[in-house]
Formats: C-alpha cells, structure tokens, sequence
C-alpha cells in the first residue's frame, strides 16, 4: 500500500524530534519537524531511574506530538527510544503513559539498530560515493559508530557516552576548565579504544557527523573562523581553539561566539570533549557534516526502499517531472554543454564532480518556466535556492542556482563569484549551449570549435557562411563575446572562412592561436 506521508519520532536523550515526510515516487521530502528540548537523560538517578520531572517534560512534548499526529494512519508512523529509555530501569512502567499520551506505540531499540537507521538517514542526505564513509552520531546518552559504503552500514557500535550524561558528570553548573575538560576526553578516549582497533582495520576515506552536536561545533568553528582557511565541517585544527576559547571563557554560556544556539548551551561541553577524543584516537583530521539522521533513517526504513544510486540524481528526475521540463530541449542543452566542457576541460580539480553540476544544470535550466516565461531563469535558481532536495546540501543547492541564474541574461547577476572559481566555466558552457539551441530542435553536427587560447582566452570558431545564415545567433554571439568581457573573462568569437574552417580539424590549439 502505497501512503502520501509518512512519520517517524525520536525519542533522544536529549531532544525529542518529530519528522513528517511526503512521498513522492521514490522520495521523501520533509514536510513538517518539531523540536522539543526535553533533556531526558538529565533526570537519570545514580540508579538509573528516570525522575518525576523527567517524565512530565517527556509527557507534555508527546502529547504535543501526538496533536500534530492526528489522524494518521499507524502504518505511517514509527517511533523509536534510544540510549535514555534502553537504560532507564522504570522504562517499562513509564512507556504506557508515554504511548498515550503520543497515541502510537513507541520501540526501544538497540544501540546498533539505532546506530544502522542513523547510517541509512547520513547515507541519504550525502552524495553516492564509492569510498567507505564513517559517520558518527553524538548524542544526548550515547554516540553512534558507523562504517558503510553506498546505503549499506558495513561495520555499528554505540558507546555509552553523550553530550548530555558528559556535561552532567564532568562540568557541574556548566564550568568548564582545563583539567574537567581533560577528564572528559581521557573518559571518551577509554570508550572509544575498545572499538579503534575494528574500526580501523576497516578503515575509511571519509569522516562524516550527524545531528545536533556536530552541527553545533560545525557552525561555530565556520561562523568564528576558527578552521584553517576556508575549510568548512571540523577540522582538528579548529577544534582545539574552540577548546580553547571555552577554557578561556569558563563555560558555554560565557563564549559569546556566533552562532551560538541557546538550546544547544547546557550541553555543549560535553559535545565538544566526545568529540575531541573521537578525532584524537581515530585520528581524524576533518569531519563534513550529514543533515539526515535518525528520523530520516527510519522514514526511509518504513518505506523499505534503500536506493544504489545518487540521491541527486533521482531528485533531478523528479523536479524534471514536477515542473514539467521539456526533455528533449534538456537533453540537446545538456548534450552540447557536455562537449563543450570535454573541449576546455582543465587539467585541475575534480572534473566527474563538474561535470554532475553541469548536468544537473542543464536538466535543471528551464524548471523556472513553470511559473513564467519572464525571468525563467531568475524562478528557476529561486526554486533551486529554497526548494527541499533530497540528497543535496544546501551549499550543492546554492551553486546549482547559480548557474541556472547565470545560464541566460546579464552575468553581473553573478559576478560576486571569483573570476578563478570553476562556476564561470560551467556557465560559459550552459550558455553557449543554450544559445546554439534557441530553435529547440535537433541539430546535427553544430559548426563550431571551442578551444582556449593563450593568457586565459577562450576562443569560440564559427563559419562565416552560417554565420551569415543565421543572423539571430550571430548577434546573440557576439553580444555574449561583449558580456564576457564586461565582467573581466576573454571569450572571442572568431569568423572562419571556408578554406580556414576546412584547416581546424587538422590543426591544434597552439597553431590557431
């Protein structure tokens, strides 16, 4: 049976997190979240019994829950407990109370079946890749270890170790200082050593966080500048100023750094010391960040769906659909875009990751003329800025806006970008391609040559006999050669006679310069 949404709840030792999720073919997209900071692991005894308090704050976000969960079908939700209620000794005296105030049953799970939900929501918000990924997951009461490749989690562990139970047993009152911090990472190092060994021995290429913890630390280190250079996610070297700045400062609340959440405050020093020890002993150098987690897993375990293939992909698919794109005019653009990219392709960087931009770029370009033919292009970057997109970050989303607002019109739109960043040659290839298939119809064999020149120049070949032939397109030519030079990048469009056409299929770069 097939549902339009779907829902999943997580009952964390630190927040409390609902998720709904509309099902569109093979994907899902967030539709409605909410948030509860309920700080269950904080009313844990000495004895592991789940306080009075505790309780009534779980009891008031689910019944708030439960609200928003309405009239949903059972099928369509699924609730999961993690390290507070595995532990809790009156668990099992609480959950009646908890499932109605919810009205849906709640499952308890197992520290690597919640450490394998939380690989499949990180495994679904990432690009596909080839290499073995490590994600790790702090949370309130415990943290996840998953190694995995593709959608398939090769090697689990969870750790009794949280930002929550961290902050409570190491930094009382919320100080923090040299010695208290270092107690904390001694304490997480002896978790972690029982699972290098394995984790090791499998090895990765590639560290990756999920949840509230990781995200607090990657922003602050990005928002204060505190990474090496531009280097986004965390990187050790800006974890240790952190720490620093926090020492410094005496707590959490007394930091004063951008970016600084008030939900994330009480239990951020504990975060940082699990996650100090994490990149200590499996010497890990740099973390990206994954938005999917937990919920997102055990959405996409309730659809019983687990896709080998970029995520990206299958969301280019189906925006094509959802705003109707023309594939024909899609597939030309794209083809020509391609080849041209092939002809100027540089020696640097990471051209199969480029060429995924321009790609998309190309299926992507007129999405914007579902809303109006005027500024197509502007609409189309403005859905692609803002719209949820299953499987790209919302960096990945910004770039691809940005050449589908540069694919047409005036380039100054988009002249706040580096003249060396790899976007303009992107652009240049969408538009040109864009304007040899203003008629929307196949054309075989396009006469042109595009190659680059000395100093930086690109030159772009035409004949003279289709130039005359084509008056529309040998203004829009030349109109494109001045808009590139307005903006300080050098393409030249050269007329070609018969015979000095006949001599480029034969003659090189250097000898036509």
């Amino acid at each position: 049976m097939r549902y339009e949404q779907i829902a999943a709840v997580d009952l964390g030792s630190n927040s409390f997190r609902l998720q709904v999720g509309r099902v569109v073919e093979d994907q899902i997209y967030p539709l409605d979240s909410l948030k509860e900071s309920v700080r269950l692991a904080s009313g844990l005894d000495q004895d592991k019994m789940l306080d009075a308090a505790a309780q009534q704050r779980a009891l008031d976000a689910l019944r708030r829950f439960g609200e928003r969960l309405r009239g949903f079908d059972p099928a369509t939700v699924r609730v999961v407990a993690t390290n507070t209620l595995r532990v809790a000794k009156n668990a099992l005296d609480f959950l009646p109370q908890a499932e109605e105030a919810l009205g849906f049953p709640i499952e308890i799970i197992a520290g690597r079946e919640e450490a394998r939900l939380i690989y499949i929501g990180a495994s679904h918000s990432l690009p596909a890749a080839v290499h073995k990924r490590l994600v790790v997951d702090i949370g309130g009461g415990s943290t996840e270890f998953i190694i995995g490749k593709g959608y398939d989690p090769l090697q689990m562990e969870s750790l009794f170790m949280g930002c929550v139970s961290y902050t409570l047993n190491f930094f009382p009152g919320g100080k923090v200082d040299k010695k208290h911090l270092r107690e904390a990472e001694v304490a997480a190092g002896r978790e972690i050593q029982t699972i290098v060994h394995d984790f090791k021995r499998l090895g990765w290429k590639e560290a990756v966080g999920s949840s509230g913890t990781a995200r607090a630390i990657a922003d602050l280190l990005e928002m204060n500048r505190l990474n090496p250079g531009n280097t986004t996610g965390i990187t050790r070297e800006g974890l240790e100023k952190l720490k620093t700045l926090l020492i410094k400062a005496g707590s959490a609340e007394a930091l004063g750094l951008a970016g600084l959440r008030g939900d994330r405050l009480p239990v951020l020093a504990g975060g940082i010391a699990i996650m100090s020890a994490i990149f200590q002993n499996l010497d890990i150098e740099r973390m990206t960040y994954a938005d999917g987690a937990l919920r997102l897993g055990v959405l996409y375990d309730q659809l019983g769906r687990f896709h080998h293939q970029d995520m990206r992909d299958a969301t280019v698919g189906q925006f094509m659909r959802r705003y109707q794109v023309d594939g024909g005019q899609a597939q030309r653009v794209e083809r020509t875009a391609v080849a041209m990219f092939h002809d100027l392709m540089p020696d640097a960087g990471d051209p199969e990751r480029e060429l995924q931009f321009l790609r998309w770029a190309a299926k992507l370009h007129e999405i914007g003329i579902s809303i109006a033919h005027n500024g197509y292009h502007k609409h189309g970057a403005y859905i692609l800025t803002f719209a949820d997109m299953p499987g790209f970050s919302k960096k990945d989303q910004g770039r691809l806006a940005l050449l589908v607002l540069g694919h047409r019109g005036k380039l100054d739109k988009v002249s706040a970008l580096p003249l060396s960043d790899s976007s303009w040659l992107l652009i240049l290839c969408l538009r040109l391609a864009v304007l040899f298939h203003r008629s929307r119809t196949d054309l075989a064999d396009l006469p042109y040559r595009l190659r680059r020149g000395l100093k930086g120049a690109i030159f772009l070949d035409l004949p003279s006999e289709w130039l005359a032939a084509n008056p529309l397109s040998a203004a829009a030519f030349r109109e494109e050669e001045n808009a590139w030079r307005g903006i300080g990048l050098d393409l030249r469009v050269k007329s070609r006679s018969k015979s000095e056409w006949g001599q480029l299929v034969t003659a090189s770069d250097s000898e036509l310069c």
